[in-house]
């Protein structure tokens, strides 16, 4: 009986910026199975660009340091294999999308990675209209960066990772920059390319109000560790709460009812989920 490999695996990972005597990260292990859509979060500062930067090979290729443990995306080990190859198979989107446009014009951004590999012109051709499609932003494939708001830059950037067809997307807090609407239209897109491609997504995300309805799992970090781990309603309790997580308003809602002496069954996380579970505790 074959034995399915989580398609992303890391273990017992600890990295040290050069320059820096404390870990960024200490004692990280986690698997993620393939088409999963995984939500990692914490507190400001406790390692989660960190551990972005580990799954596609910028740590230990770009940002030097001293590493332990081990990383592997798409059965590939990350520090045996080039950022240009790992690229085909883990693409980034970082929090600035600024720092990832670069070009002229969205289509020339997106189909930079693919010239790169020296792909036929016929196949970017093919890939750039797809990826555009995928995100909704064909209307501004001509446009500059510079010209689009920050919500239109956030897709242009997603669709350059996505023209690479990786098996897993990682996303570094894309929504940092953007107001409410913005970030809920980004996540949406994000999660449709998970439903409907089956693509893996890693998301570095605060902004639980809007992603929990998305996740299979959430991740907690604190002081580069990863404490807590499972479904939304297993790692919104009180423990996360404690750490400083910013919990969805309803979870913390229900969190200040416990703390007044009202007792629920589970902590919602959406607010269809809170109505329920107020409506069963008001008919009981």
């Amino acid at each position: 009986m074959l034995v399915k490999l989580p398609i992303i695996e890391v273990k017992d990972l600890a990295f040290t910026y050069t320059g820096l005597k404390k870990p960024s990260i200490v004692d990280v292990n986690l698997n993620v199975e393939a088409g999963e859509f995984v939500v990692l979060t914490g507190p400001s500062g406790c390692g989660k660009t960190t551990v972005c930067r580990c799954l596609n090979g910028l740590i230990p290729h770009f940002y030097t340091g001293e590493m332990r443990g081990s990383v592997r995306v798409a059965g590939l080990n990350v520090r045996e294999r080039l950022t240009s190859e790992l690229a085909e198979h883990v693409g980034l989107v970082f929090q600035n999308p600024e720092n990832q446009l670069f070009s002229l014009s969205v289509e020339r951004d997106v189909a930079f990675g693919l010239e790169n590999l020296n792909m036929p012109v016929s196949e970017i051709r093919r890939r750039v209209d797809w990826a555009l499609g995928a995100t909704g932003t064909l209307e501004i494939r001509s446009s500059a960066p510079y010209e689009l708001s920050s919500g239109q830059q956030q897709r242009a950037a997603i669709s350059a990772v996505l023209a690479m067809q990786p098996e897993i997307i990682v996303l570094d807090e894309p929504t940092s920059f953007l107001d409410p609407k913005s970030a809920k239209d980004i996540l949406g897109v994000v999660a449709e390319l998970n439903r409907k491609l089956g693509i893996t997504i890693f998301l570095v995300e605060h902004r639980l109000d809007l992603v929990s309805r998305y996740a299979d799992r959430v991740l907690v970090m604190d002081e580069g560790r990863v404490v807590l781990e499972g479904s939304p309603r297993e790692v919104y309790g009180e423990k996360a709460y404690l750490i400083g997580v910013g919990l969805p308003k309803v979870s913390m809602l229900f969190h200040l009812l416990r703390k007044e002496g009202f007792s629920f069954n589970e902590v919602p996380i959406t607010v269809d989920d809170a109505s329920k579970e107020l409506r069963r505790r008001l008919t009981s």
